[in-house]
């Protein structure tokens, strides 16, 4: 896709020249269009601050901005100080030796990071062991749960061939595509990850020319140029269905970060790297209707004192009995700040410890 700059479009390009402060454009000099390519932009190691509709361009920037920092969400699900402290390290420093998305590894390397930690943590582990078979990691980089989302709902679909699961999340695709026009998004804001993730369904359906092996799946996976296009596509996806629904999520937004749903969707959902919570993935989930399980790896304990693993379940609004009683087809791992994929074990159904 390409970008056409004219002097009208000068407050347009000022915003953009906000977010990225390498690009150097003399818009006074500009007496013929400008052409400017999306990868110029799309090839940076970050994305926008935020991805703003057509009446809010350079609005707030410096404001949106500042507020980044300020608008974290304290970890949710008995996550203390003391299992940050225990957990591995998801620093970006430590986060680029790392996959966009990791081969399968048993959950016996799990354990191993945690030998010299807490007793509970390895009693879950042994747990987790019992009732599943792999984990394959992501990259902990704030887009840790979009991109486990993004591979293991394609990799089901590849595995499966369920071509009527294709055509039904591409109905929910196109109106999540009418929902950010209605909210005022121009379409070459968000066309390209849209058509991007179109096409990786298409692709992976088998018997056309087109058709992707699984290790192609992967390898595209852990290609930036596509992996962070369909992150991208979940994003906004995500912020589209938080601002339509403003007012189910803006209880849940003000208790957890003080702030209006507008800005929490411009510094929290919709900048790259920034890291999400129940409200993202409720969002997603509904807006795509996919169910997700999300398996909780603390210190937690029982009463009793005895050890279990809880699990949440977010099912799509909507929903009806037969498929909420019938497990999710993608589980992710929940460890403080950071999600990777599990993989149950086919005669294994995870139905107890449900957390409400």
């Amino acid at each position: 896709m390409k970008f056409l700059v004219t002097p009208v479009s000068e407050d347009f390009l000022k915003a953009f020249c906000f977010f990225f402060p390498t690009l150097f454009v003399n818009i006074a000099e500009c007496s013929q269009p400008l052409e400017i390519r999306s990868e110029d932009f799309l090839n940076r190691s970050s994305f926008p601050v935020t991805m703003q509709n057509q009446n809010d361009i350079v609005k707030d920037e410096a404001e949106v901005a500042a507020s980044i920092a300020a608008n974290k969400f304290e970890e949710w699900g008995n996550c203390s100080m003391k299992d940050a402290m225990e957990e591995p390290s998801f620093q970006e420093e430590d986060a680029a030796k790392v996959p966009y998305v990791g081969d399968k590894e048993p959950l016996s390397s799990l354990s191993a990071e945690y030998q010299a930690g807490s007793p509970i943590l390895l009693e879950k582990i042994k747990i987790l062991e019992s009732q599943y078979t792999a984990i394959r990691r992501t990259r902990g980089d704030g887009n840790c749960f979009f991109r486990s989302f993004m591979f293991s709902y394609l990799e089901h679909v590849l595995e499966s061939q369920d071509r009527a699961e294709v055509d039904r999340i591409k109905v929910n695709v196109e109106k999540c595509r009418k929902t950010l026009q209605n909210l005022g998004y121009t379409d070459f804001t968000f066309e390209d990850f849209f058509a991007l993730f179109l096409e990786q369904l298409d692709d992976i359906l088998q018997g056309t020319e087109e058709s992707i092996s699984y290790e192609e799946l992967v390898n595209r996976s852990r290609d930036q140029s596509v992996s962070d296009y369909i992150v991208m596509f979940f994003r906004f996806v995500t912020a589209g269905e938080i601002r339509t629904r403003a007012e189910f999520f803006e209880p849940f937004i003000t208790g957890l970060s003080n702030t209006t749903v507008d800005k929490f969707c411009k510094s929290s959902v919709e900048p790259m790297g920034e890291e999400s919570d129940h409200i993202h993935i409720t969002a997603l989930s509904d807006a795509l209707g996919v169910a997700i399980r999300v398996v909780y790896l603390d210190r937690s304990s029982c009463d009793n004192g005895g050890v279990t693993v809880n699990h949440h379940d977010f099912v799509p609004v909507g929903t009806n009995e037969k498929e909420e009683a019938s497990a999710p087809f993608i589980t992710l791992l929940y460890r403080p700040g950071h999600y990777d994929i599990l993989y149950p074990k086919s005669s294994c159904k995870v139905t107890d410890n449900v957390e409400k």
